[in-house]
């Protein structure tokens, strides 16, 4: 239970990983709220999933381009849950295209969600923190950002940026005792894992020294284990699950 009583933000609790995170928050005894787009079917089946854990957990419904939704969101869950300990930035997108087909609004749909996205939910979010001097937040990066690979051309961009953002955002934060951490799963066997070409996905396991794609649920604790306070020394991290790439 290493995060009974602590109180979280959870984006894209939806997808693939999203899922997993908070199947692990709510195991690991936090209370959260976690925000999903269009998917009010898999929304409810989280719901009922983890009322078998002793915690509280609140859907959202919202964009992440939507500034008024994201703030209605942050002050509700500083009024249901009491404040927010923990914010996990997880909501994403990609799209797989050529270099060259890649059109203007496609590059800002990848930009405005994978990085405007994570800012505007971060700023709303941190207030809270400010104020109480103790936060702990986690992005999602992606290895697209990090390392050599046949990978969309935005999305990789869109993942470095957040390297970048974490980086900064510590540092700024610290005097606030609030940490700021970038989780950078390699390829998953879900989610947009799935939709990998057999090239690349051979290619990636011919290099990965666990040879195997990870599973969701294996980031999914690690984001616990960094968000707790048993990773309170670790900060201003990119910190790989990638197999060993």
């Amino acid at each position: 239970m290493i995060l009974k009583d602590k109180r979280a933000v959870i984006t894209g609790g939806t997808g693939a990983l999203g899922e997993l995170i908070c199947e692990v928050f709510a195991r690991e005894g936090a209370s959260f709220v976690f925000t999903y787009h269009q998917n009010e079917k898999k929304a409810q089946t989280i719901i009922e999933n983890l009322k078998k854990y002793d915690c509280r957990v609140i859907p959202f419904k919202l964009s992440l381009l939507d500034s008024a939704a994201i703030r209605e969101m942050a002050g509700m869950a500083e009024k249901e849950l009491g404040g927010v300990d923990i914010l996990v930035n997880n909501a994403g997108v990609t799209q797989v295209m050529p270099f060259p087909l890649i059109e203007e609004e496609d590059w800002d749909r990848i930009m405005d969600v994978n990085v405007k996205g994570y800012f505007l939910v971060t700023k709303e979010v941190v207030r809270g923190m400010i104020r109480r001097k103790s936060g702990s937040i986690v992005n999602i990066g992606s290895l697209a950002g990090h390392r050599l690979l046949e990978v969309p051309v935005h999305y990789a961009a869109a993942k470095a940026a957040i390297s970048g953002f974490t980086l900064a955002l510590s540092r700024e934060l610290a005097r606030y005792n609030i940490r700021v951490n970038n989780i950078v799963p390699g390829m998953l066997d879900s989610g947009i894992g799935k939709n990998v070409p057999e090239k690349q996905y051979q290619e990636y396991l011919k290099y990965c020294m666990a040879g195997r794609p990870g599973k969701p649920a294996e980031v999914a604790e690690l984001v616990a284990f960094v968000a707790s306070d048993k990773g309170s020394y670790v900060n201003s991290q990119n910190l790989f699950a990638d197999g060993g790439i």
